[in-house]
Formats: C-alpha cells, sequence, structure tokens
C-alpha cells in the first residue's frame, strides 16, 4: 500500500498542438474500435483491480459516490452524449481505490476509478462532480476507443496488459514489484495519451453534464483553482491527476468563461435550495472524513483527527441554514473523531464524539441522520457488540444499499439470520453484481445451515467480481454436496445451481477462446 499510487490512464503529451475552441465535434465518432471489443479490454483490467488490497468497497462512501455518479450518467444520456449502445454495453462501474494522493481515472468499457484521497480533498458534492463528468464525457466521446485504435498493432490481450502494466508500476515503489518499470512504463503510458482536443472537449462536454444534473458549476472553478494552485508548488506525488490532466491556459480561460455564463443565466437560489445546499455540504464534509480514515492515514493520522474532534466546541443546537463554516467543519471533525477512535478501539470517546454529532442531523434531513445512524451500528459492530438500533430495526424498510448490508451484519450479531436472508434475497435479485450483498448472504445461509445455499451465494461473488473461474469452482461444490448430502437443498435450488453452473461453463470457455484470439 502506497500514498504515491496514480492509476492514471491519460497523459498529455508534450509538442502536441492545441485544438479548435467553441463548439467541438464528437471526437470519438471516427473510432474503429467496437465497443464489445473495449468492454472485453475493460473487464480484463477490471479483474485485476477487483483483486487489488487497494481495491475498497465501502457501502457508505459507495452511495455517496453513487448520489453523484448516477445523476451525470442521467444527464449524459439526457443530452444525447450518451448512446443507446454504449449505456447497453459497457459497465458504467465506479472503483473505489484506497489511496491517499487526488487522482481520478477512466478505463476501456466504462470502468471509472476514485482515490480516497480525491474524496477527502474536495470540499463538496459539486466538486466531485466536475471530476467525475469530465472523466465520464472521455467514455461518452470515445477518447479512450480511439486511442486504443492507434494501437491496432496490438491485440486487445496486449493493450491490457500494456494498461496493467502502467497501474502496476504507478502503485508499486520499489521497481521489482511493478509489472512494467522504468522506461517501458513510461514508453507505454506515451502510447496510451489523451490529446488536448480531448481533454478540452471532455472540459466542454463534463461542464454542460455536470450543470443538467444539478450540480453547481462553481464545482469546476473551484476544482480548477485547486488544481491550478497545486501546479505552482512542487509535486511531491501527492497531485497525480495534475500530471494526468494538465492544466492550459485555454483550458482555464474556457472553464472560467463557462462558469461566468452558467453564473449569469442561473436564477438566485430560493430559501429551500439554500436549506439543501446547507445539508449538502455538511453530509460532504462527513463523507471527506471518512475517505480520509479508510485511505489509511495510519495510528498517528487517526490520533490527530480525534484530537481535532475533541478540541472543537460542542454544537449548540441543530443545523442553521445556510449552514455556517463552523457546522461544516463541526460536522466533519465529529464524524472523523468518531470513526477515527472506533478504528482505534477507543469505543467510549467515539460514542462521546458520536453523542456530541447528532444535533448536527436534524430530523428533516434524513440522509445526515441516516449517516450518523450508520456511524453507531459500525461502531458497535467494531466493538464486537449488537447495536443498539437491532431490536428496532426493520430490514424491510431499508432501501439504500448501505443501510441494507450494515444493517443485515447488525442482524446477523442479533441473530436473526433468516431475516436478512430474506431481505437479501430481494437484493441481490435486483442488484446481481453486488459482491458484498452476497458475501453476507452466504453468511447468512450458513448461520441457517443451509450449507448449499451459502456455497451458491458465494460463488455469486465470485461471478460478480467476474472471477468465472473460481464461481465454477464453488458452483460445483454445491452440486456435489447436493449429491452426497441428499435433502441438503430441494428442486428449486437445485435447478438453479444447475443453470448457474452451466451459463458459468460457458463464460470460463468464452473467456479461454476469446483469449486465444486476441493472444
Amino acid at each position: 500500500m502506497t500514498t504515491s499510487a496514480h492509476l492514471c490512464l491519460a497523459q498529455v503529451p508534450t509538442g502536441v498542438s492545441g485544438g479548435t475552441t467553441g463548439s467541438l465535434p464528437s471526437l470519438g465518432e471516427t473510432s474503429d474500435l467496437a465497443a464489445a471489443a473495449e468492454r472485453r479490454i475493460g473487464d480484463r483490467i477490471a479483474v485485476s483491480i477487483y483483486r487489488d488490497p487497494d481495491y475498497i468497497d465501502d457501502p457508505v462512501l459507495g452511495d455517496y459516490l453513487q448520489s453523484i455518479w448516477l445523476p451525470l450518467v442521467a444527464a449524459a444520456k439526457a443530452r444525447g452524449e450518451l448512446n443507446a449502445e454504449l449505456d447497453e454495453r459497457f459497465a458504467w462501474q465506479v472503483f473505489m481505490i484506497r489511496d491517499r494522493s487526488i487522482n481520478a481515472f477512466a478505463l476501456p468499457g466504462g470502468y471509472f476509478g476514485v482515490h480516497l484521497g480525491l474524496m477527502a480533498a474536495v470540499s463538496s458534492a459539486d466538486e466531485m462532480a466536475a471530476v467525475m463528468g469530465h472523466e465520464l464525457s472521455h467514455v461518452t466521446q470515445r477518447h479512450i476507443a480511439r486511442m486504443l485504435t492507434q494501437q491496432s498493432r496490438q491485440t486487445p490481450w496486449m493493450i491490457a496488459a500494456m494498461i496493467l502494466g502502467v497501474l502496476a508500476a504507478g502503485k508499486s515503489s520499489s521497481a521489482g514489484n511493478a509489472a512494467i518499470v522504468g522506461g517501458q512504463a513510461v514508453a507505454m503510458q506515451n502510447q496510451l495519451n489523451f490529446s488536448r482536443d480531448m481533454e478540452r472537449e471532455a472540459d466542454r462536454v463534463g461542464f454542460g453534464v455536470m450543470t443538467d444534473a444539478g450540480f453547481e458549476s462553481r464545482g469546476v472553478s473551484a476544482m480548477f483553482e485547486k488544481l491550478q494552485q497545486a501546479s505552482r508548488l512542487n509535486d511531491n506525488g501527492s497531485f497525480p491527476y495534475l500530471r494526468s490532466h494538465p492544466l492550459t491556459t485555454e483550458r482555464i480561460a474556457e472553464a472560467r468563461a463557462r462558469v461566468q455564463l452558467s453564473s449569469a443565466d442561473a436564477a438566485k437560489p430560493s430559501h429551500e435550495k439554500e436549506i439543501d445546499s446547507a445539508k449538502a455540504r455538511v453530509l460532504h464534509a462527513m463523507m471527506a472524513s471518512r475517505a480520509r480514515i479508510l485511505a489509511a492515514p495510519g495510528v498517528d493520522g487517526l490520533r490527530t483527527m480525534v484530537a481535532e474532534a475533541q478540541r472543537g466546541a460542542a454544537p449548540t443546537g441543530p443545523l442553521q441554514s445556510p449552514a455556517t463554516p463552523g457546522n461544516v467543519r463541526d460536522a466533519g471533525a465529529l464524524y472523523g473523531g468518531a470513526f477515527a477512535a472506533a478504528q482505534l478501539r477507543d469505543f467510549p470517546t467515539a460514542k462521546s464524539l458520536l453523542s456530541r454529532l447528532k444535533p448536527l442531523a436534524p430530523v428533516d434531513a434524513p440522509q445526515l441522520v441516516n449517516a450518523v445512524d450508520l456511524l453507531a451500528v459500525e461502531i458497535d459492530l467494531l466493538a464486537g457488540v449488537v447495536p443498539s438500533t437491532a431490536a428496532s430495526t426493520d430490514i424491510a424498510k431499508a432501501t439504500s444499499r448501505a443501510e441494507v448490508l450494515l444493517q443485515s451484519q447488525s442482524l446477523m450479531a442479533a441473530n436473526r439470520a433468516p431475516e436478512v436472508s430474506g431481505r437479501l434475497q430481494s437484493w441481490v435479485a435486483v442488484h446481481p453484481k453486488d459482491a458484498m450483498a452476497w458475501q453476507l448472504l452466504a453468511v447468512a445461509y450458513g448461520k441457517q445451515n443451509q450449507q448449499v445455499r451459502a456455497i451458491r451465494a458465494d460463488a455469486e461473488s465470485r461471478a460478480a467480481q467476474l472471477d468465472y473461474s473460481a464461481a465454477l469452482d464453488r458452483f460445483k461444490a454445491a452440486q456435489g454436496l447436493m449429491r452426497t448430502s441428499p435433502g441438503s437443498a430441494d428442486y428449486v435450488e437445485g435447478s438453479i445451481l444447475d443453470t448457474r453452473t452451466r451459463q458459468t461453463e460457458s463464460l470460463v470457455k468464452e473467456q479461454a477462446l476469446q483469449d486465444k484470439i486476441d493472444r
């Protein structure tokens, strides 16, 4: 685990001339790479990311990121930037990476990555939307496909290996541990570059997508200010996003002009919108603190966050609108302090700070209340006790992913596994690619001594992360258990198991055949 990892795919090369201004054509329209072929390359890379120890699936942060990401995708569709073919064929999935550097990246096939360091560094959801809208636009405009088409002499397998090599070289501080090192990594990175025209088009399209999605245009100007300030400093490796998306005077000038025009056209916000904005800033402060902690700052870093929270003044009442800087700062510090104390296993301090946080989550702000309630559940689970809210929890009413998964753990601690398996069955029926939900379902079935179902759920968790060979092994293990233990599962479960085994066998064969073709 390093703090300088940068999983950047794009880096603007020197010596490339600037492009046209104003309304640029869709540069990706000339791409020869089929969407299906690009998705296969992305899938290969995704398999490796899933196996990376720095890949993190945190339901709470994931829900927050999705609350930004999904409106951006919807806006791209509504604007016609995201066509029906790409919408159907691509993954449109965001990975979170446990890394303290400021970075985000787009990969082939509709996969995206966000470093926790970026989530901790931005000051608002609007700034986060500015970055993600830009990365989304690289894909919708087929910039990656155009870039990969230039590698026509390379097979898809080789292209995937090249990208993975660049990722590995960037993540390892030891050249011996990197798949590709030194000059080779630089040479391959230089073959995987976006042009300046592509960067500017992603700026333009991304701006329209984020504002149409309901985010404030000032998020763009605020993000550019952060990057511009960082560009004046000696880069110490903490801003790989700046290296992969270097600022030019044209980009800065065009961004400022767009923001000014957007601000001039915008109506004065209503009182209700100001209230919503206040709540959003407080929620972001909490999630930014969470990202700092999950990025593994070390014991000293955790202790510093606890100390910061303890030094802060106790809130005197519920959140006011508009939120004062003190409200936002206190909310972030108290949330971070409580979570950090729990990581340090100082549970009395964690609960004390949590009690001071609760007044900043008024009843008319359900997202804030939910964030605080879920933190309380996590603290109890980390302490090894049944969460105090378990007795009153009705998991059937849980709607968000974080609620479903954390309440599942809470109820299993309270020996209520049947309720958990019932809710998780409904959840995975709608979200079949949720690996963590399948893993929890496997645990819930195991607690009820339903071993065949437990093994099948474990297999599904492997398939959700594209590890079809491991999934097939688990499906066959479940079939073997049915044969050796008659009555261990009913006819319906057996039929489902047979069907999924055949489907997965087909995927494994197809994957092997495609590998031969691509090599």
